[in-house]
């Protein structure tokens, strides 16, 4: 068996985080054969790129990957809105993931990173009092100025509640009522 090297390993981890990415949920409804060029896409995304500080810097490298990722949806599928949801879900499990943090020092992006926007997160933000945010379209319908005014006002909320807009999704969903075991 060959040895595992460092780099291999980043590379596997990676992997691991574009299939966890890209699931059953995050495609719901999106159009057939998607996964497959999304992950791919995904595992071999450049990191380093994103292990930025400056706000227009990490804007216009997102809005590159949002789009390169768009282009590999096959014709007919996908839209806007799904690829920028799985470039925000792929980048906050990246940030999540220790050792794509450490490796890629993602760190200093965590405030630039941007909520993963679907119906849910959608609606938690809409609820926001003086919210002034336009009706959902949808994420098949999700389309760059609208999902600024949705990022703007998670990004305030953020700041009002001392954390990254990127971190939202994962209080809200902390905040449901979970189950006990059976």
């Amino acid at each position: 068996m060959p040895y595992l090297t460092h780099r291999s390993f980043i590379e596997a981890v990676q992997a691991r985080a574009a299939r966890v990415t890209v699931g059953a949920s995050a495609l719901r409804g999106q159009g057939a054969g998607i996964a497959v060029p999304a992950r791919a896409f995904l595992a071999t995304l450049p990191l380093v790129e994103f292990s930025v500080s400056r706000v227009d810097v990490f804007e216009l490298r997102l809005a590159k990957a949002t789009r390169a990722l768009r282009s590999r949806f096959p014709a007919g599928t996908g839209s806007w809105g799904l690829a920028r949801k799985l470039m925000n879900i792929f980048l906050r499990e990246a940030l999540y993931t220790r050792y794509l943090a450490d490796h890629y020092r993602l760190q200093k992006t965590e405030f630039l990173l941007e909520l993963p926007l679907d119906s849910i997160t959608a609606k938690k933000l809409l609820d926001l009092p003086n919210a002034g945010l336009p009706p959902w379209p949808g994420v098949k319908y999700l389309k760059s100025p609208v999902s600024s005014r949705f990022q703007a006002v998670a990004l305030a909320h953020a700041q009002d509640t001392g954390t990254a807009r990127v971190h939202l999704d994962a209080v809200w969903w902390g905040q449901r009522e979970i189950p006990d075991a059976v």
